[in-house]
């Protein structure tokens, strides 16, 4: 699979900053991805360290001693999130010696490897790297119902793809979360988890879960957290603005790979997908997630807005002065609703895009575009997003 687009992207990186870090989730290809990076480097400049392997674990129990040797060239550090506290000591190698580069990848977020934010400031850039896209396939109905993890996709048939990503969340919740130093029952976990694929796509409200399973609203904010912070849910932020309207102030859940939720909720093909009453919901949260990358937009540019009274926007990316909002559909002949006229107004926004699933792109309006979402592989039709 070709993903140059991320090959760019760390070259880029490395233009800048001494240290650039490739953060997705587990099973995503970041070592696959940084294999292909370092045929760029001879092979007697590269220095390799996987923390998952004892030796390797071993040598950088003294990080100095270990890599200090390579002068100039390229170090590569695979999974960090196992050791954060090597990140004072890269500091100083990178402080010491420019000459000498460093290429991390790490299965969390920034927000969960905080040493590096703090530590490394100015010094390190980030590539997120996350599970294919529709850019990057062509089957896109098999991309929303097996999800975007490699091994998921390419599986020889759905059986196996569902086998593959059972496997995965079991992995994911009896070691994963607890190498990452959080100390929480698999199980209550797993609850958790299954609890939160039915706010998929809905406001997510912690005291409701916190009852059912028995604590209180702070661990569940942090469960929230931590899945966030691993790549597995997007906690989408509501916008406010100030209208001397009602607005709504608790953020929605969208699960970021489509092929999680649906082996959480057992739904092992298109067949089962089709006929679930939450359907519309499942679309919803695969074209946001789609929209999200194509713009290139960060956590922090997406929101979503809504009133009490029922006016709402599904997705507004804001960067700078500049609003873009996205109703999504499921439906093949999108239309205007008076929400999408009071959102215009409201917010202010440059236009509205609605998104539904098609392959085509048309005008609705002046400041409205009916989108296709599988059009989004198409520059001419979406020069103007980018615009």
């Amino acid at each position: 699979m070709d993903r140059t687009y991320y090959q760019e992207d760390i070259q880029k990186q490395f233009r800048v900053h001494t240290a650039c870090a490739i953060l997705g989730p587990r099973q995503v290809g970041k070592t696959t991805l940084a294999k292909i990076f370092i045929q760029h480097f001879p092979p007697t400049s590269v220095r390799k360290f996987d923390l998952e392997n004892p030796l390797d674990l071993a040598q950088l129990e003294h990080p100095m001693l270990a890599l200090e040797k390579l002068e100039k060239g390229l170090i590569v550090i695979d999974e960090i999130q196992l050791r954060p506290n090597l990140f004072p000591t890269l500091r100083v190698l990178i402080d010491a010696n420019e000459q000498r580069k460093f290429l991390i990848l790490g299965s969390a977020s920034r927000d969960l490897i905080r040493q590096s934010a703090e530590t490394l400031a100015g010094r390190i850039g980030y590539v997120e790297l996350m599970p294919f896209s529709l850019s990057e396939v062509e089957d896109s109905s098999l991309l929303w119902i097996r999800g975007g993890f490699p091994r998921s996709f390419l599986a020889y048939n759905d059986e196996e793809s569902l086998l593959w990503r059972q496997s995965y969340i079991t992995t994911f919740l009896e070691r994963d979360i607890a190498e990452l130093g959080f100390q929480i029952p698999p199980q209550q976990m797993r609850r958790f988890w299954l609890m939160l694929a039915h706010y998929h796509g809905q406001i997510f409200n912690a005291s409701e879960i916190g009852k059912s399973l028995g604590v209180s609203d702070h661990t569940v904010r942090r469960y929230l957290d931590i899945l966030a912070g691993t790549f597995m849910v997007r906690i989408l932020s509501p916008w406010f603005e100030n209208l001397g309207k009602r607005q709504i102030k608790s953020p929605k859940i969208f699960f970021r790979d489509s092929g999680i939720l649906h082996a959480l909720l057992n739904l092992q093909n298109e067949e089962a997908l089709r006929v679930h009453p939450k359907l519309g919901s499942f679309w919803e949260g695969f074209a946001l997630e789609e929209v999200c990358r194509f713009m290139k937009a960060s956590p922090e540019d997406c929101y979503f807005w809504g009133t009490q009274s029922g006016a709402e926007l599904d997705l507004l990316i804001v960067r700078g002065e500049k609003r873009i909002g996205f109703e999504i559909k499921y439906t093949d002949c999108p239309k205007i609703t008076p929400s999408m006229h009071i959102a215009l107004r409201d917010l202010k926004l440059e236009h509205l895009y609605v998104i539904f699933p098609g392959k085509t792109s048309f005008a609705l309006s002046e400041k409205i575009t009916a989108q296709g979402l599988f059009s989004l592989r198409n520059k001419r039709s979406t020069d103007r997003l980018l615009a």
